[in-house]
């Protein structure tokens, strides 16, 4: 047995498997240290056999220097005394094919330099010189598509050319390799139209060529057609797909390339999962993406820092901070240094919970890892220090990381800002907006919707209303920025602003949240705009929100003092309290009395009311609980009856009064 150096690259497989790797015809091999393994034959040509290894080895020690620590280490391949024999006696002097198969691929390449160059004329003295398998390895040994093309047009004029899916899938790699997109699907048919059925790695790659040259579309139109015909890729085609899918941000096809993998019963490798999991995350599934991680796991794939970064962010955004945390530990006990991503997901995290204690902990971790904070990080602290009321470290903190020049981000001026508002230093804050104008820093709608915050706080309207202007120009503004304005309106008194504002956000179908529908319908209490109030209590109720008690209180009394139900506006008092619910008002009392101190703030709304002098609407409101079959407090009764006695009503002070006793006697029965 014998030892010999292996060519730097395998030799094309059979007709049946088409190439996957390339061959480099060269006659010289790059090699890391190549020396030769001690071997023995009982022939006695054994000691010229070790002299040609070892000139050998010495070869290609000198051809390393100059490559450096890139240069290739060859394969030593074991082989018989025949076997080293033939080694030794053919003709092909260290290349990996015979020398007429090397000088055959030179003189294709060299029609590159001669555009006007015949391909029969240049491959005249190879002609029956080359079997189909040596024709093979001449063109995908080519280096430029056109002569590639040219060559394998010559190649189907050969006697020993039978059409064959191999000599198509080079043609096919070449072309999509330079993206040349038409010729590689013209090419595909040509092998449909010659009877080659094409095999899995055909396919492959023409998908794969799709996937790189960013053609999603037509990828996936034919991958649809290679579903059809029961082909399956391999894995490394799967990866390719979904990799440029990914890039694109076309998560959506990620995942359905996903599912089809899942179909077809394709083993998917870590590189899969690193994917498929980073997908599902940007598509916030959180479930899902944990599952992909989960087998991940199962089948020992050691996921990287990215994918754990991406499932702990996702986990804090979905509400899940224990699972975040327990992400974060094992990623620690795997020895993960965490990025600053990372850690900022979980300051955020630590921040929205008010767990100030752990952050500071994860500092210590950041200073034990040596991660540099940056401005992300920085950013989260300055609202750690607001949250805690050390404005003045947070102002220092600001000022080092101005002095570093890490200061870019706007969110870092909007944090400081927001700091100075909660002190309610609002020159300061508009300062440090200002600042980040007159450093070119690009203000988004976040910004803006800072600054109006800070100039309703300050009850600047005409500043706040052309900031708003600002944020209208790409459209409607957030609930945030209308509910801020239209509390300052109606703060202010300018109701009619307040009537624009409102009409402006029902014209284009706005969607109120919950604190922007208590201040629309406080509005129209105030306004004592039944209708609309109307309506928009039964869109509350539809939509299953809950009226804040101030709110219910607001919609009760402006039902008190214009004494109008929803449905019977023209009947008697008595037929509006009738038991049908068709009362509005009693509808917006029941929800109150079911709310936790409903009674109570009824109770004081009738004492407000009578206080103010208002008994007709106060007495109107004692009944409506009465006739729901709830006792008002003494307190609300005593105050309604002074109330009447100070304006000399003695008969309706008496009536009262005995209505109540009657009232009370019947629930001291029941």
């Amino acid at each position: 047995m014998g030892m010999a150096p292996a060519p730097p690259h395998t030799p094309m497989p059979a007709a049946t498997t088409p190439a996957a790797v390339s061959i480099t015809c060269s006659s010289s091999y790059e090699d890391d240290d190549g020396a030769a393994s001690s071997w023995s034959l009982s022939s006695p040509r054994r000691q010229p056999y070790r002299r040609l290894l070892h000139d050998e080895a010495q070869r290609l020690r000198r051809a390393r220097r100059s490559q450096g620590p890139g240069a290739d280490t060859p394969r030593w391949v074991r082989r018989t005394n025949d076997q080293m024999a033939r080694y030794v006696e053919d003709d092909r002097a260290g290349h990996v094919h015979g020398r007429h198969v090397v000088a055959a691929v030179r003189a294709v390449r060299a029609t590159a330099s001669r555009p006007a160059a015949d391909m029969r004329q240049a491959m005249a003295s190879f002609v029956a010189k080359l079997t189909f398998r040596e024709m093979c390895v001449v063109l995908r040994e080519q280096r430029g598509w056109r002569q590639a093309r040219d060559f394998f047009a010559w190649m189907k004029l050969q006697l020993c050319y039978e059409p064959d899916v191999v000599a198509y899938t080079i043609l096919l790699r070449l072309y999509g390799r330079v993206g040349k997109i038409k010729l590689a699907e013209e090419t595909f048919l040509e092998m449909l139209e010659a009877g080659c059925e094409p095999d899995a790695v055909a396919c492959g790659t023409l998908l794969c060529a799709y996937a790189r040259w960013g053609r999603h579309k037509d990828m996936m139109l034919f991958y649809s057609a290679v579903r059809r015909r029961d082909i399956v890729p391999p894995i490394s085609v799967f990866n390719y797909m979904i990799s440029s899918l990914q890039k694109q941000r076309l998560h959506a096809k990620v995942i359905h390339v996903w599912k089809h993998m899942r179909e077809a019963n394709v083993v998917p490798n870590q590189f899969t999962y690193t994917v498929v999991v980073s997908s599902y995350a940007k598509e916030g599934l959180l479930e899902e993406a944990m599952d992909a991680f989960g087998e991940m796991r199962r089948r020992r794939f050691v996921p990287e820092e990215t994918t754990y970064s991406l499932l702990i962010s996702l986990s804090s955004k979905h509400g899940k901070g224990e699972q975040a945390l327990r992400l974060f530990e094992e990623m620690k006990d795997r020895g993960i240094v965490p990025s600053n991503y990372t850690c900022a997901s979980l300051l955020a995290l630590y921040y929205k919970n008010e767990d100030y204690s752990k952050a500071l902990s994860l500092f210590s971790e950041m200073e034990q890892y040596k991660i540099t904070p940056d401005e992300v990080i920085y950013g989260i602290l300055i609202r750690i220090y607001g949250k805690l009321g050390l404005y003045e470290d947070a102002q220092d903190t600001f000022e080092e990381i101005e002095k570093a020049g890490l200061l870019s981000d706007e969110q870092t001026y909007v944090a400081m800002a927001q700091v100075h508002m909660n002190a309610r230093d609002y020159d300061r804050a508009l300062e440090v907006l200002e600042s980040m104008r007159m450093r070119n820093v690009k203000p988004s709608n976040f910004s803006y919707g800072a600054l109006l915050r800070c100039y309703v706080a300050k009850e600047d309207v005409v500043s706040a209303e052309d900031t708003f202007r600002v944020l209208s120009t790409c459209g409607l503004p957030d609930v945030y920025c209308c509910n801020d304005l239209l509390r300052l309106y109606m703060r202010l008194g300018h109701l009619e602003n307040a009537r624009a504002l409102i009409l402006k956000m029902r014209e284009e179908d706005f969607q109120l949240d919950e604190d922007l529908c208590m201040t629309v319908m406080e509005f129209y209490c105030k306004s004592s705009m039944i209708d609309d109030a109307e309506k928009l209590f039964k869109e509350i109720q539809r939509n299953g929100k809950t009226m804040k008690i101030a709110t219910m209180i607001s919609l009760i009394e402006m039902y008190a003092r214009n004494r109008i139900s929803m449905f019977l506006k023209e009947e008697s008092l008595p037929k509006a309290l009738d038991s049908t619910d068709s009362s509005a008002a009693n509808i917006v009392l029941k929800s109150l009395l079911d709310m936790p101190e409903g009674l109570s703030n009824a109770c004081q709304l009738i004492s407000k009311l009578a206080r103010e002098g208002d008994t007709d609407h106060a007495k109107f409101l004692y009944e409506q609980l009465t006739a729901l079959g709830t006792k008002p407090d003494d307190s609300a009764l005593a105050t309604l009856i002074v109330q009447y006695g100070q304006n000399q009503q003695l008969e309706k002070a008496h009536e009262l009064f005995e209505s109540a006793s009657a009232l009370s006697l019947l629930h001291s029965f029941s």
